[in-house]
């Protein structure tokens, strides 16, 4: 089924949507992998019931509330975890191309919020799907499957608490020069349990003097941001990240390794940057959306730099970078470091 007036779900969402008839009242959590359209559905269908939309992306809940008037008691929740309160339905919307380790935490998480007697519904756009079966195998004591073309529905009813809780965060180290570096990450942090190389060729490529102030987009662990704040006394960093368990890493590694002058926040835009405030921006942008994200990195650094400042990308596609670059920044060289090319420019 489509939802007049709204945009397409994608495939996962539709197959949850599909099933919205046999939802009972009562509250419901769910996830979106696109726009929220079955929470959304979900709480005009039950006004009475208390609807949770979790989120680890501030960007996407931003652009759900700004192509659709929410009914009033859906939450948009952009949290590391989603609320502590029990609910009676858990329906769980997972692409193909997901996170395995994201998708067990959230199984868990899910079966952990359900009521005794609460259903679980997730969906996968594999109409192949055997991996999904077995993770729910594992919790619940009979999973039901709805095959189609497009993917599988599974049904499932908790009818106990779990009896072993698995922990799916990694604390992991690494070193930059003298200094050994703590990590923690979990599922949906981007390089969950090791360091990523592309941050280490931007580790390696940075040059951090004192009493700078240092501008980490995109900070996932922390690992960069923390490594520019023990580099030299005086540094301050800010570092942000749109993924809230990203700043919850960062903000875990700066207490973990001493390093009070690092602050982090959930951002996805910029807006909590000062602007023409910083003598250094750190970007490792995703590969994905087309460059947009690239583009909004390089937007952000060329507002947040003070004059003189420079910004170093990490990438692989540096070509991009080297065309875009020249028109916001001065002095625009690239330089391979690893398996990887370090951008830089010049703020003028």
């Amino acid at each position: 089924m489509a939802i007049a007036g709204s945009i397409e779900a994608k495939t996962s969402e539709q197959l949850l949507l599909d099933a919205i008839a046999g939802v009972g009242a009562g509250g419901l959590l769910t996830n979106s992998d696109g726009r929220a359209q079955f929470a959304a559905e979900m709480a005009r269908r039950q006004p009475e019931s208390r609807v949770t939309c979790w989120l680890l992306d501030l960007y996407q809940q931003q652009q759900i509330r700004a192509t659709q008037l929410l009914p009033a008691n859906l939450d948009l929740v952009c949290a590391t975890d989603p609320p502590q309160n029990e609910v009676d339905c858990v329906g769980w919307a997972f692409s193909r191309q997901g996170n395995g380790e994201l998708v067990r935490d959230m199984l868990q998480i899910g079966h952990e919020r359900l009521a005794v007697g609460g259903r679980m519904l997730a969906a996968i756009d594999n109409p192949r799907d055997q991996w999904l079966n077995e993770c729910l195998q594992r919790i619940f004591d009979k999973v039901s499957r709805q095959a189609s073309k497009r993917g599988v529905l599974y049904s499932a009813t908790k009818t106990a608490a779990l009896k072993k809780r698995k922990e799916y965060a990694a604390e992991f180290a690494f070193r930059d020069g003298e200094q050994l570096i703590h990590l923690r990450t979990r599922p949906g942090v981007f390089s969950h349990r090791e360091l990523d190389l592309g941050a280490r060729s931007l580790i390696k490529a940075m040059a951090v003097s004192p009493n700078m102030r240092v501008l980490d987009l995109g900070c996932g662990s922390g690992a960069v941001g923390v490594a520019a704040a023990l580099r030299a006394e005086g540094v301050r960093v800010d570092a942000i990240d749109s993924n809230p368990r990203a700043v919850e890493s960062t903000a875990w590694a700066a207490e973990r390794n001493a390093a009070p002058a690092l602050t982090a926040r959930l951002d996805c835009d910029g807006t909590t940057v000062p602007p023409a405030s910083y003598d250094l921006v750190l970007a490792n942008p995703p590969y994905y959306s087309h460059f947009r994200i690239a583009r909004l990195f390089t937007d952000i650094a060329k507002r947040a730099l003070a004059p003189g400042g420079t910004l170093l990308v990490v990438t692989k596609q540096a070509p991009w970078y080297e065309e875009h670059l020249p028109a916001n920044f001065a002095d625009v060289q690239a330089e391979q470091v690893g398996n990887y090319v370090v951008v830089r420019g010049r703020r003028e």
